[in-house]
């Protein structure tokens, strides 16, 4: 049923008539660290809304709990209600969480349910979402996202090398969990990567500001051009400060812990990124990247977008300052497991496919179903 053969009817209002949560708890395929985390698994909670013979699909990379909010504190509200105005719905999910606070798995649990709305909409509407929104590119540039600092050199080598045999331009490591030894390892990446791959740097706060800034120097001789939470971002003034202080060539980049708009706004006014990151399974779904990627467009601040790559394809692309993002090892290998539809790039970029409705995606439930938490 296409857009224009609609009913006014049902343009106006179809009506949400299930709500389905489950948790999926996927191992890693070795163990994986950062500066400041290791972890051996990661958890996936997917939400199901069905209205109008269709099923909108919506995902969060978060806690199980995550699912419980859901199910308990959201349900009840999403049912009934038209999928056709998701603003109201999301205001209302606001304010049923507010006393558990805008953040964390709260926050989480809306983002989810705000990404199923959205596919569910152009699913009924059978547009992309791209086209729901106003497409103004036709890709999405990525990174590849991987270099654990659990990996040994050799493990690094092979990893960076997996990339650019991708057709990668961009690739990440980790850095900061020893930082005596984190400039051999980015050389070692230089040497596997070769001259025409770009290397960016992920510390995840691992570092002082005047560790970052010595780094910085370092990483810069061997042509790092990012380097992302070189200090915790709840140190906003450290960030600006390395901002200011680091090689030129070398930008700095933060944000994917963020959940609400008003934490956004701390990097942006006065400036304390070069790059602003933004991750829609936390902050608010489809609804919430789009409004932060507005505001990046009026701060004339690039946009990037941290990890969930079949989430963030068509948001992406809809944005005018939209720069790059991240093709997570973690979450690719997920999405490519357990999601039929999931785009694998060419040339460095992903394309969506203009031939599907919604975010193009769908679970294989049978797949998923040996991962699944009771």
């Amino acid at each position: 049923m296409h857009a224009d053969l609609l009913t006014a009817d049902v343009k106006d209002k179809v009506e949400i008539r299930d709500v389905a949560v489950k948790a999926y708890k996927i191992p890693t395929d070795q163990p994986e660290s950062d500066g400041t985390l290791k972890w051996s698994s990661t958890t996936m909670v997917v939400v199901e809304l069905l209205a109008g013979g269709k099923t909108g699909l919506g995902y969060s990379y978060a806690h199980e709990s995550t699912a419980k909010t859901i199910q308990a504190d959201l349900c009840e509200l999403l049912l009934n209600r038209n999928v056709m105005n998701i603003p109201a719905i999301v205001a209302d999910m606001k304010r049923v969480i507010r006393n558990q606070g805008m953040a964390g798995i709260s926050m989480m649990a809306v983002s989810a349910v705000d990404i199923a709305l959205w596919d569910l909409k152009a699913k009924i509407l059978n547009l992309p979402l791209c086209t729901l929104l106003g497409q103004r590119c036709e890709r999405m540039l990525v990174y590849g996202s991987g270099g654990f600092t659990s990996y040994s050199i050799s493990q690094l080598e092979d990893d960076m090398q997996r990339w650019r045999s991708m057709g990668l331009k961009h690739v990440k490591m980790k850095v900061g969990r020893e930082a005596d030894q984190d400039v051999r390892r980015v050389k070692a990446a230089r040497e596997a990567l070769g001259t025409e791959t770009e290397i960016f740097v992920d510390a995840n706060g691992a570092y002082s500001t005047k560790e970052a800034l010595y780094l910085a120097e370092r990483f810069a001789d061997q042509k790092v051009t990012w380097f992302e939470e070189p200090v915790s971002s709840d140190n906003v003034e450290g960030m600006r400060t390395i901002m200011q202080k680091a090689p030129p060539q070398v930008r700095i980049a933060a944000g994917e812990y963020g959940y609400t708009p008003e934490y956004f706004k701390r990097f942006v006014s006065p400036q304390a990124v070069d790059v602003l990151q933004a991750d829609a399974t936390r902050c608010g779904g489809i609804s919430g990247f789009m409004e932060i990627g507005l505001l990046c467009d009026t701060m004339q601040i690039p946009f990037s977008s941290h990890c969930a790559s079949s989430v963030h394809l068509h948001a992406a692309v809809s944005l005018p300052e939209f720069l790059i993002a991240e093709y997570f090892h973690d979450h690719v290998r997920i999405e490519n497991m357990l999601f039929e539809g999931n785009i694998k790039p060419e040339n460095g970029q992903l394309e969506p496919n203009l031939a599907l409705p919604g975010l193009g995606i769908k679970l294989k439930e049978q797949d998923a179903e040996k991962y699944k938490l009771n």
